[in-house]
């Protein structure tokens, strides 16, 4: 069974998030934001952080706006929930008994990972990161998931 996506996003500054998520209806969920380093770019340089520490939890307008800004993830940790409906996960089995519906994970600047619940989303996800141009797409299943913890 598809469990998620996995592929690689160019190292270098941008919206890379904010393309990701262009088939999901991010702005209908409460993202919570974990552990991360993710900066706001400003004229070529790193500027201020993209999701503060003391910031865990963000509607998903909010969200959406600070991801179309022209940004650097580094580490990113994002998963969203239905609003009202939080819950900590840590492992792929929580992610199922979770309302969480969404987890996307960003490592090393270019790694991302992405679960999602709904099998529907998950194609429309792996077609438009294919559309995208972004390489080594490919789908996360039963069989190859090596993962033991959805975090960064």
């Amino acid at each position: 069974m598809k469990r998620g996506i996995t592929f690689e996003i160019p190292n270098e500054y941008g919206n890379f998030a904010a393309h990701i998520l262009k088939p999901f209806p991010a702005s209908a969920f409460t993202w919570f934001i974990g552990n991360g380093e993710a900066y706001i770019t400003d004229s070529g340089q790193l500027d201020e952080d993209l999701f503060p520490e003391n910031q865990q939890v963000i509607e998903g307008i909010e969200l959406k706006k600070k991801l179309e800004t022209h940004h650097y993830m580094i580490f990113a940790d994002l998963k969203a929930f239905p609003k009202g409906r939080f819950s900590e996960i840590h492992t792929y089995e929580e992610f199922i008994k979770s309302p969480c519906e969404l987890v996307l994970l960003i490592a090393d600047c270019s790694y991302a990972t992405l679960y999602c619940k709904d099998k529907h989303m998950l194609e429309l996800l792996y077609e438009h990161a294919k559309q995208c141009g972004f390489t080594d797409v490919a789908y996360i299943t039963d069989e190859n998931d090596t993962r033991t913890g959805l975090f960064v």
